[in-house]
């Protein structure tokens, strides 16, 4: 689990405030080169966090603040917290529910609560949100349900000889607010195999802090039997039906778990892709793991050494950086970061708009989109052992998107995706180029991959999507998309920042770059002051040991170039192999920048 905490403090009361892996075995016969998620060590909780009572706070402010954060923790008391803020006249208004049939409407306060006292001694509180999504039982943050834009809390003072308020307008299903979830749950990342079963692809869930240690595992096991979330079910594969626990994890503290299943088909082959799943999905709770299944010991797992067997993502080497400057792919040098050289013969190097360039074992995925005196775009892919030479593409179009390569494919036979002329295109690694039907409407502006490949970002309409990916037989098919809620509206770029994290670009009146989770909570503020519209952003999404951090990014916007940490203009005198312009001519600028890993 993995859990930012931040606290203010208002009036004496700690208040939530907006908080700012896998690999293959060996009998798949894929070999895979690059480290996993970092794995935090240390208690999931540290000192447990339960959400504030009804009398924390008589500031009617705080006191709604509190109110929607009242039901998080363990659902089986959520009502029951819940209800003790409700004026007992308006607690009937509350449809109770049990079990997994309770759920979280989770929302984002847009601004700071509004406070309208009267003059009969109640208050009036709205507050204006957006619907992020609903968080269920089985810690999936689910698309909204509601569509209220604003809240109208109206409160009383408490009875006689009881002190602080009482809400007299209570909504009838459970609200919590984003910096709730941020501050009472940790985030939690389980996975599943791809379709061919070579690769795993996390999918982020929540748990509560609360939630004791010899429950964990349990819990966890019990969502990688329940499947994945809808959005993500297409491009993997699910344990086989009618898997389940046979009873509750069992744990000791020196970190030896066991855990008995009802598995059908466990044979050796499908209990070793379980034996790294596990070691993935539980990296901070155990260190050996007893697997059992039907009552009868089938393997001991050391978690540690499988996950150092099976690595996760297929990233190699130090991640360097790399830009257009006169139509030339050119090696940026940043201090303290290594420097790269371009992958590419001089020939194949002319007339680049930008790029997408990809470590494939010791091989080069190169994907340029080049222009001509029309100012008509091709994209053209070349492979292979450095330099990659003779790039081969087809047809011409009036606009190419910043290409993206599908890590998950053989890298004997690549693919990647592209946005030209609004609509979204597979290609391969010979240029090859061919639509992609979509689940969705509109038009396509921009497209990322993630570090596994079975996950996209798209912006449609200016809007942001992830949906899965899945390819069989060269056939790219993506899923029905998943669409995200964020603060910014008009979104221009997207990439990936993180095993779970997107970075994305438009406007909050406006430009601004923000961060946010692959299910679109947790957002938070990355850069607010642009002067310009961003056209291009990159971003460096690999748990980095080096000294390059996971979520760098640089950004392009009228037609210049910048980097993040710290933020300033990208600089001609950082570009390598470069000549220097001649008397009274003005350099060009760096544009387009992205990374290699």
């Amino acid at each position: 689990m993995r859990r930012r905490l931040l606290a203010a403090v208002l009036g004496g009361v700690l208040l939530p405030a907006g908080l700012t892996g896998c690999g293959i075995p060996d009998s798949s016969g894929v070999q895979m080169d690059g480290q996993g998620p970092a794995v935090e060590s240390g208690p999931y909780a540290g000192a447990a966090a339960q959400p504030p009572t009804r009398t924390a706070s008589d500031d009617p402010k705080q006191f709604v603040l509190n109110y929607l954060a009242a039901a998080a923790g363990e659902r089986d008391g959520a009502y029951e917290r819940v209800k003790q803020f409700i004026a007992p006249e308006a607690r009937s208004r509350v449809r109770e529910k049990q079990g997994s049939e309770v759920t979280l409407h989770v929302v984002r306060l847009r601004e700071n609560p509004e406070d309208t006292a009267n003059s009969d001694g109640t208050s009036d509180v709205r507050v204006k949100v957006q619907q992020v999504g609903v968080l269920r039982a089985d810690g999936t943050l689910a698309p909204p349900v509601l569509t209220e834009t604003q809240y109208l809390f109206k409160l009383r003072p408490a009875d006689t000889g009881d002190p602080g308020l009482l809400l007299t307008t209570p909504q009838n299903v459970l609200l919590l607010s984003e910096d709730a979830l941020q501050y009472y749950y940790g985030t939690h990342t389980i996975y599943f195999w791809n379709s061919d079963q070579t690769r795993l692809v996390p999918d982020q869930r929540y748990l509560p802090v609360v939630v004791p240690a010899e429950r964990r595992v349990t819990e966890i096991v019990r969502w990688l039997a329940g499947g994945p979330p809808d959005w993500l079910a297409p491009g993997v594969t699910r344990l086989p039906d009618s898997t389940s626990l046979i009873n509750n994890a069992t744990g000791s503290d020196d970190g030896r778990w066991e855990i008995n299943l009802n598995m059908p088909g466990a044979n050796d082959k499908r209990l070793t892709r379980l034996a790294t799943q596990l070691a993935w999905s539980l990296p901070e709770f155990a260190k050996q793991l007893d697997l059992k299944i039907g009552n009868q010991s089938r393997r001991t797992v050391d978690l540690e050494q499988e996950r150092l067997t099976n690595p996760a993502y297929p990233t190699s080497g130090s991640p360097q950086r790399f830009c257009v400057y006169d139509g030339a792919i050119h090696a940026l040098s940043f201090a303290g970061e290594p420097r790269g050289s371009v992958p590419l013969a001089a020939a194949a190097n002319k007339a680049v708009v930008s790029a997408a360039l990809s470590r494939a074992g010791d091989g080069i995925l190169a994907a340029l989109v080049v222009t001509r005196a029309d100012r008509k775009q091709r994209l053209v892919v070349g492979h292979g052992p450095q330099p990659v030479s003779k790039p081969k593409g087809e047809g011409w179009y009036g606009s190419i998107g910043r290409p993206t390569w599908l890590r998950s494919t053989d890298p004997r036979q690549p693919y990647g995706l592209v946005v030209a002329d609004g609509r979204l295109y597979r290609f391969d690694g010979d240029g090859g180029m061919s639509q992609v039907s979509l689940a969705v409407s509109g038009t396509v502006s921009a497209v990322a991959a993630s570090l596994d490949g079975h996950r996209i970002a798209l912006i449609v309409d200016g809007a942001l999507y992830v949906a899965a990916v899945s390819l069989d037989g060269g056939v790219v098919a993506v899923g029905q998309p998943r669409r995200l809620v964020t603060k910014l509206a008009d979104l221009s770029a997207v990439d990936w920042s993180g095993e779970n994290k997107l970075i994305i670009a438009g406007y909050e009146g406006r430009p601004a770059i923000y961060e946010t989770g692959v299910d679109g909570a947790e957002e938070s503020p990355r850069k607010q002051d642009i002067g310009a519209r961003v056209t291009h952003l990159s971003a460096y999404a690999a748990d980095s040991v080096g000294p390059l951090p996971t979520g760098a990014y640089m950004y392009e916007a009228n037609k210049v170039a910048y980097q993040s940490n710290p933020f300033d203009t990208i600089k001609r005198d950082q570009v390598l192999n470069v000549t220097a312009p001649a008397a009274g001519v003005r350099a060009s600028n760096p544009t387009a920048p992205f990374f290699l890993y």
